[in-house]
């Protein structure tokens, strides 16, 4: 099974503090997640703020020493029978679930430890990380770890918003 991990954790600090973007953006993320497929259960890994949400959370305590502390808090909130997580970020508004299936659907095909999509040949996400990969994080996160990439072109990235417009 494929379980979702959504870092959420961040201090929102280059978008503005009130709400934090977590909050105004993570709905739409959920819903492109419960679209999907390939996604068994989702994780919304929290820290910096307290956001409201009906999924499972989990606090990282460990926040900001940088995502990829974050993505191990919400690795290790998985349940056993996670054989992969989806990551993906709560402030990547156009996350298409079709992204999301794509990858998942590679990976059942095509392997890998680390499968990441790619739009106009930029990784972003959403990344798979089988649970082989799982100990593999580094502090800066998943970024650091190389992946197999899916090209994803004919969809809309899922951006980064950092700054309210």
């Amino acid at each position: 099974m494929i379980h979702a991990v959504v870092l959420a954790a961040g201090a929102s600090s280059r978008y503005g503090v009130t709400p934090p973007k977590q909050q105004d953006l993570l709905p739409t993320v959920l819903a492109a997640l419960h679209k999907s497929t390939e996604v068994g259960g989702i994780l919304v890994v929290l820290g910096a703020h307290p956001v409201e949400t009906g999924e499972r959370t989990v606090r990282c305590p460990d926040w900001e020493r940088g995502p990829g502390a974050s993505l191990r808090c919400g690795l290790a909130a998985l349940p056993p029978d996670a054989e992969a997580a989806m990551v993906v970020l709560a402030d990547g508004p156009g996350l298409d679930p079709r992204a999301v299936d794509r990858v998942a659907a590679s990976w059942r095909t095509e392997g890998g430890e680390v499968v990441a999509a790619t739009y106009g040949g930029i990784r972003l996400h959403p990344l798979l990380l089988s649970r082989a990969a799982w100990t593999l994080v580094p502090d800066e996160g998943a970024r650091g770890l190389e992946a197999r990439l899916v090209p994803c072109d004919d969809l809309t990235p899922p951006g980064d918003v950092d700054l309210r417009r």
